[in-house]
Protein backbone atom coordinates (compact mmCIF):
# COMPACT_ATOMS: atom_id res chain seq x y z
CA UNK A 1 0.00 0.00 0.00
CA UNK A 2 2.86 2.38 0.80
CA UNK A 3 4.49 1.93 -2.60
CA UNK A 4 1.11 2.54 -4.25
CA UNK A 5 0.61 5.68 -2.14
CA UNK A 6 4.13 6.90 -2.95
CA UNK A 7 3.54 6.40 -6.66
CA UNK A 8 0.25 8.31 -6.38
CA UNK A 9 1.94 11.20 -4.54
CA UNK A 10 4.61 11.44 -7.23
CA UNK A 11 1.91 11.43 -9.90
CA UNK A 12 -0.01 14.15 -8.04
CA UNK A 13 2.94 16.51 -7.68
CA UNK A 14 4.04 15.85 -11.25
CA UNK A 15 0.65 16.81 -12.69
CA UNK A 16 -0.44 19.55 -10.27
CA UNK A 17 1.03 22.56 -8.49
CA UNK A 18 0.73 21.33 -4.91
CA UNK A 19 2.33 23.54 -2.31
CA UNK A 20 1.21 21.99 1.00
CA UNK A 21 0.79 18.63 2.66
CA UNK A 22 -2.89 19.13 3.41
CA UNK A 23 -3.73 19.18 -0.32
CA UNK A 24 -1.98 15.83 -0.67
CA UNK A 25 -3.79 14.42 2.39
CA UNK A 26 -7.19 15.59 1.12
CA UNK A 27 -6.65 14.19 -2.38
CA UNK A 28 -5.42 10.85 -1.04
CA UNK A 29 -8.43 10.61 1.29
CA UNK A 30 -10.77 11.30 -1.66
CA UNK A 31 -9.11 8.39 -3.45
CA UNK A 32 -9.66 6.05 -0.51
CA UNK A 33 -6.28 6.18 1.21
CA UNK A 34 -6.46 6.29 5.01
CA UNK A 35 -3.71 8.84 5.72
CA UNK A 36 -2.88 11.57 8.19
CA UNK A 37 -0.75 14.64 7.76
CA UNK A 38 2.03 12.87 9.70
CA UNK A 39 1.93 9.94 7.26
CA UNK A 40 2.17 12.28 4.28
CA UNK A 41 5.00 14.16 5.95
CA UNK A 42 6.95 10.89 6.29
CA UNK A 43 6.11 10.01 2.69
CA UNK A 44 7.43 13.36 1.48
CA UNK A 45 10.67 12.78 3.35
CA UNK A 46 11.01 9.19 2.08
CA UNK A 47 10.39 10.30 -1.51
CA UNK A 48 12.92 13.12 -1.23
CA UNK A 49 10.38 15.76 -2.23
CA UNK A 50 11.30 19.40 -1.84
CA UNK A 51 9.69 22.76 -2.43
CA UNK A 52 10.73 24.07 -5.83
CA UNK A 53 9.91 27.17 -7.79
CA UNK A 54 7.74 26.52 -10.83
CA UNK A 55 8.11 28.38 -14.13
CA UNK A 56 5.46 30.90 -13.10
CA UNK A 57 7.35 31.70 -9.88
CA UNK A 58 5.06 29.81 -7.49
CA UNK A 59 6.48 27.42 -4.94
CA UNK A 60 5.30 23.79 -5.08
CA UNK A 61 6.43 20.28 -4.23
CA UNK A 62 8.80 18.67 -6.69
CA UNK A 63 11.37 15.93 -6.93
CA UNK A 64 15.02 16.42 -6.25
CA UNK A 65 17.25 15.73 -9.17
CA UNK A 66 19.40 12.65 -8.75
CA UNK A 67 22.80 13.24 -7.26
CA UNK A 68 25.33 11.23 -5.31
CA UNK A 69 23.71 12.14 -1.98
CA UNK A 70 20.69 9.93 -2.74
CA UNK A 71 22.50 6.96 -4.25
CA UNK A 72 22.90 5.00 -0.97
CA UNK A 73 19.12 4.84 -0.49
CA UNK A 74 18.58 3.44 -3.99
CA UNK A 75 21.55 1.12 -3.67
CA UNK A 76 20.01 -0.41 -0.55
CA UNK A 77 16.67 -0.98 -2.31
CA UNK A 78 18.41 -2.59 -5.28
CA UNK A 79 20.61 -4.82 -3.11
CA UNK A 80 17.68 -6.03 -1.02
CA UNK A 81 15.13 -6.55 -3.79
CA UNK A 82 16.81 -7.21 -7.15
CA UNK A 83 17.06 -10.91 -8.07
CA UNK A 84 17.98 -10.98 -11.76
CA UNK A 85 18.34 -8.89 -14.90
CA UNK A 86 17.85 -10.41 -18.35
CA UNK A 87 18.28 -8.72 -21.72
CA UNK A 88 15.88 -9.23 -24.61
CA UNK A 89 17.16 -7.00 -27.42
CA UNK A 90 16.81 -3.44 -26.11
CA UNK A 91 14.59 -4.47 -23.20
CA UNK A 92 15.44 -5.52 -19.67
CA UNK A 93 13.35 -7.97 -17.68
CA UNK A 94 14.17 -7.36 -14.05
CA UNK A 95 13.00 -9.85 -11.40
CA UNK A 96 12.61 -8.71 -7.80
CA UNK A 97 11.51 -10.06 -4.46
CA UNK A 98 7.69 -10.35 -4.40
CA UNK A 99 6.03 -6.99 -3.87
CA UNK A 100 9.17 -4.94 -4.56
CA UNK A 101 9.03 -4.29 -8.31
CA UNK A 102 7.46 -0.85 -7.90
CA UNK A 103 10.06 0.14 -5.33
CA UNK A 104 12.91 -0.97 -7.57
CA UNK A 105 11.31 0.78 -10.57
CA UNK A 106 11.03 3.98 -8.50
CA UNK A 107 14.71 3.65 -7.59
CA UNK A 108 15.60 3.22 -11.29
CA UNK A 109 13.53 6.32 -12.14
CA UNK A 110 15.30 8.34 -9.46
CA UNK A 111 18.73 7.21 -10.60
CA UNK A 112 17.92 9.02 -13.85
CA UNK A 113 19.64 6.52 -16.12
CA UNK A 114 19.53 8.19 -19.53
CA UNK A 115 19.61 4.83 -21.30
CA UNK A 116 16.17 3.93 -19.95
CA UNK A 117 13.18 5.22 -21.93
CA UNK A 118 10.59 3.90 -19.50
CA UNK A 119 9.55 1.01 -17.33
CA UNK A 120 6.47 -0.87 -16.19
CA UNK A 121 6.39 -2.64 -12.84
CA UNK A 122 4.19 -5.45 -11.65
CA UNK A 123 4.48 -7.30 -8.36
CA UNK A 124 7.87 -8.95 -8.88
CA UNK A 125 8.84 -8.05 -12.45
CA UNK A 126 9.89 -4.85 -14.20
CA UNK A 127 9.82 -4.48 -17.96
CA UNK A 128 12.30 -1.76 -18.85
CA UNK A 129 12.75 -0.30 -22.33
CA UNK A 130 16.15 1.07 -23.33
CA UNK A 131 17.04 3.06 -26.43
CA UNK A 132 19.37 0.43 -27.88
CA UNK A 133 20.61 -3.07 -27.15
CA UNK A 134 23.94 -1.55 -26.11
CA UNK A 135 22.08 0.68 -23.65
CA UNK A 136 20.32 -2.34 -22.14
CA UNK A 137 23.71 -4.06 -21.68
CA UNK A 138 25.11 -0.93 -20.03
CA UNK A 139 22.15 -0.64 -17.63
CA UNK A 140 22.45 -4.33 -16.74
CA UNK A 141 26.15 -3.88 -15.97
CA UNK A 142 25.41 -0.83 -13.80
CA UNK A 143 22.72 -2.68 -11.86
CA UNK A 144 24.85 -5.77 -11.31
CA UNK A 145 27.74 -3.59 -10.17
CA UNK A 146 25.45 -1.97 -7.56
CA UNK A 147 24.19 -5.27 -6.16
CA UNK A 148 27.65 -6.79 -6.18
Amino acid sequence: MRVERHNRIIEMISNNDIDNQFDIVNQLKKEGYNVTQATVSRDIKALGLVKIQSKDGKVRYGRKNYNEEFFPRYERVLKEALLSVDIVQNFLVIKTVAGMAMGVAAALDNLDLKEIIGSIAGDDTIFCACKTMEDSKEVKEKLLKVVG
